[in-house]
C-alpha cells in the first residue's frame, strides 16, 4: 500500500527541493547540483503564513505530526484563480515508545538497504532528516485545503468535485498494485473502480475547529474513506487509508498561524 515517493525522492537543476518521483523504487539524485546548496523546503507553519486562508488540518494526536505541505495552483489567463494546499502526516502505531520497530514502515528490502547505508553524498541536515522520516509511515496527502479566488473562473472546482478528485488521487498513487490498471511503463493507467459524485454521502457533520459542519463523505471505496466540508471560503478535503481509521480522530482545525489576507468562514 506504501505509495513509491515514500522511499524516492528525486532532485532536478530546475526545482528548490527534493521532489517525490512516483515511478521509481529508490533515491535518485542529480548529479549536476550539490544538494548542500539546496534551500530547505518551507515547512507548514511557512506556508500557512502566506496562504491566501487558514490551512486546515487534524487536530492535534499522539498518532501523528504534520511532515509536508505541498502547495498547488491554477491559473487562467495569467491570474491565479485557485490554491490549494495538502499536508502529509508522519504515522505513529505507537506512539507512546517512538523507537518501537512496530512503528516503521514495511519497507522492501531495497529501499530499506538504501536508507540503512550512509548517503552516497553529503547531505544538508533538513534532507537527512527527510531520509530519516522514510523509515516511518505516512498518511500522504492527507488533508486538503482548497481557496478559489474567483468562483466564476472555476465552476466546476465544486466541493463534491474537490472530494472525488482527492479520493481518486489517493487511490491512483498509494494503491496502484491493487486498483490500477496498466503496463510496465504506462503512467498513470486506469483507475479501476474510481469514485464519483455519486458516491458522495451529504449531509455528515464533520468537526471543524469544534463546530459540527453540515459535510460530506465518500464511504464507498475498499480501500480509503473520504470526507469534504464546504466552508464558504475554503474547502476541506481528507482522504485516510481505512487501515488507519481506528487509530485517528476525525476532527479538523484550522493552522494557528492564519494566512495574510485570510478570511475565516462564519460558524454556522
Amino acid at each position: 500500500m506504501l505509495a513509491p515517493f515514500l522511499h524516492a525522492w528525486t532532485i532536478r537543476p530546475d526545482l528548490p527541493c527534493a521532489t517525490p518521483h512516483r515511478q521509481t523504487g529508490r533515491v535518485y539524485f542529480d548529479d549536476s547540483i550539490d544538494p548542500l546548496d539546496l534551500p530547505e523546503p518551507p515547512g507548514p507553519d511557512e506556508i500557512a503564513r502566506a496562504f491566501p486562508v487558514p490551512l486546515l488540518t487534524l487536530v492535534p494526536q499522539d498518532a501523528i505530526g504534520e511532515t509536508l505541505c505541498g502547495v498547488g495552483s491554477h491559473t487562467t489567463d495569467g491570474t491565479v484563480v485557485m490554491t490549494t494546499a495538502t499536508l502529509s502526516y508522519t504515522f505513529w502505531r505507537n506512539p507512546a515508545d517512538r523507537s518501537d520497530p512496530a512503528n516503521l514502515a514495511d519497507l522492501p528490502a531495497a529501499v530499506r538497504a538504501d536508507l540503512d547505508a550512509p548517503p552516497v553524498r553529503p547531505l544538508p541536515e533538513w534532507m537527512l532528516r527527510a531520509r530519516e522520516r522514510m523509515r516511518y509511515p505516512l498518511l500522504w496527502d492527507a488533508v486538503r485545503t482548497t481557496h478559489i479566488a474567483d468562483p466564476s473562473e472555476a465552476p466546476w472546482h465544486t466541493p463534491a468535485f474537490a472530494l472525488v478528485e482527492h479520493v481518486n488521487y489517493i487511490v491512483m498513487n498509494a494503491f496502484r498494485d491493487e486498483r490500477v490498471r496498466a503496463a510496465p511503463d504506462e503512467f498513470p493507467g486506469e483507475l479501476l473502480g474510481a469514485a464519483t459524485e455519486r458516491s458522495i454521502e451529504h449531509g455528515i457533520p464533520v468537526s471543524v475547529d469544534g463546530v459540527d459542519r453540515p459535510g460530506m463523505r465518500v464511504d464507498t471505496d475498499a480501500h480509503v474513506y473520504g470526507l469534504g466540508v464546504d466552508l464558504g471560503d475554503r474547502i476541506l478535503t481528507a482522504v485516510f487509508a481505512r487501515d488507519r481509521l481506528p487509530s485517528l480522530e476525525l476532527a479538523f482545525r484550522s493552522w494557528p498561524t492564519a494566512g495574510t489576507g485570510s478570511r475565516r468562514a462564519p460558524a454556522s
